[in-house]
């Protein structure tokens, strides 16, 4: 019987990663372009530049991780030793030296790559614990709807708080010290929720055999196996819809709604903007789509879920194009839809990669969970890559310029990028996801199998 603290506990790991991913999902793009200074196609370009060479670190983080022996297990260690450096390094990505324009590049380069990398180092062997946790599926999903509830409450607390404390922080000093205080205070917390994460959970799957595959085995066994390949396209359409989104919403506020023309709304004596509101509301409608996953795939399946939910949001994110920017009711009520939606659709996600580890060992007796859920990380890599740099790059060609007013194709460009162009995404993913072989019946006679072969 798996206890209430252990689900806790996982969910601690996932917040403290989502926390920073959201701030980079939301926030560095215009940090990089409004605050240090550089431009809109250079940002894109590093963006997809750097995640992609961090898309191919993951698969080498989760080899290694499937290859550590430790009283602690395979993965939990990387919790343990990485959760400082992951903070420090976070805290160095907001950092803005003075320096020339050529030396902001190379800084931006070189700290934004360092945090992929010690990112990678650390969530992936996070990921690949929900493999081990338990060996049910049942417990897998329920371990997976704890971890999403609690990566969207670190997402929503982040969005929500991040902006009050750069402001907090500027108040007497620069906005650029306000920005890197604001971060100091997230990456602590981080760093307490993955020493959590370590402490209160237990790996309990053992592989059926003994002796670890060769390098060359597990890749052979992962290129062989038809449902990653679906889920990584599935997952990287999924995330090329959530980067693009969330990277636009700051411009989309600043520069269409001109957020800066309304009264901030206090709460507790703190003051919100109108576009921490929008992206803390979608967290909070996120947590209510990963409530209703276990239910709804529980009674249609994994896979009419997830399908369901991404052409939902499909159609609502059309719809989002034609919305005047003092229609604040419909902009908030179709965020909160459609973040129903794509919250639903990641802990169907997570579970499906565990299933496919079960796959895998099934067909060929070996068990490389690391480097399988490796897969999930690199789809989250490659959308966000793919996604923040169209967003970059899309700036640039129609015509931003940071600070200042924009042109009517500007404004155009900033309203395709919460519509049509995440609706791209959704629909791939529907495409990719049709092709998903893994029904809930085939699952149950694998766990079944693979039972009898541990006894």
């Amino acid at each position: 019987m798996i206890k209430l603290k252990e689900k806790i506990a996982y969910g601690f790991g996932d917040m403290a990663s989502s926390m920073f991913w959201k701030l980079f999902g939301s926030y560095l793009m215009i940090f990089y372009t409004d605050v240090f200074g550089m431009p809109a196609a250079v940002v894109g370009t590093m963006f997809l530049v750097t995640r992609v060479w961090d898309s191919a670190f993951d698969p080498i983080v989760g080899i290694i991780a499937d290859r550590t022996q430790s009283r602690w297990g395979k993965f939990r260690p990387y919790l343990l030793y990485l959760a400082i450096p992951f903070a420090i390094i976070g805290i160095l990505t907001f950092v803005t030296p003075d320096w020339s324009d050529t030396g902001k590049v190379v800084y931006a380069y070189v700290t934004y790559s360092l945090m992929m990398m010690v990112y990678s180092a650390i969530n992936v062997p996070y990921a690949s614990l929900l493999g081990v946790l338990s060996p049910e599926p049942a417990d897998r999903n329920t371990f997976s709807t704890y971890r999403m509830t609690f990566a969207y409450i670190g997402s929503f607390i982040a969005l929500l708080l991040f902006m009050p404390m750069v402001n907090f922080f500027s108040d007497g000093h620069s906005e650029r010290y306000g920005w890197t205080m604001g971060v100091v205070v997230i990456a602590i917390l981080c760093a307490v929720l993955f020493y959590g994460c370590f402490a209160w959970t237990k790996e309990r799957v053992k592989p059926i055999r003994k002796q670890q595959n060769s390098l060359k085995g597990d890749l052979m066994d992962l290129f062989h196996n038809r449902p990653w390949w679906i889920l990584l396209g599935a997952g990287v359409s999924a995330l090329v819809f959530n980067s693009i989104r969330d990277g636009a919403t700051v411009y989309y506020f600043k520069y269409y709604v001109l957020e800066e023309e309304y009264a901030s709304v206090s709460l507790c004596g703190i003051s919100f903007v109108l576009s921490g509101l929008y992206l803390a509301v979608g967290q909070a409608a996120n947590i209510v789509g990963v409530i209703l996953a276990a239910p709804l795939s529980n009674h249609i399946g994994k896979k009419k879920t997830y399908m369901g939910a991404m052409l939902i949001a499909t159609v609502l994110s059309v719809v989002f194009y034609w919305f005047d920017k003092d229609e604040l009711v419909l902009i908030f009520v179709f965020q909160i839809l459609i973040s129903i939606c794509a919250g639903s659709i990641f802990p169907l996600l997570w579970s499906m990669y565990a299933d496919c580890a079960d796959y895998s060992e099934l067909q060929t007796g070996n068990r490389a969970t690391g480097l399988i859920f490796s897969s999930s990380s690199m789809s989250q890599k490659l959308g966000w890559a793919i996604g923040s740099a169209v967003t970059g790059w899309l700036l640039a060609f129609f015509g931003f310029e940071a600070n200042a007013a924009q042109s009517e194709e500007a404004i155009h460009g900033i309203k395709m990028f919460l519509s049509w162009l995440p609706a791209i995404g959704t629909v791939l993913s529907v495409l990719f996801i049709g092709a998903y072989p893994l029904s809930e019946k085939r699952m149950h006679d694998i766990t079944n199998l693979l039972n009898e072969k541990r006894k």
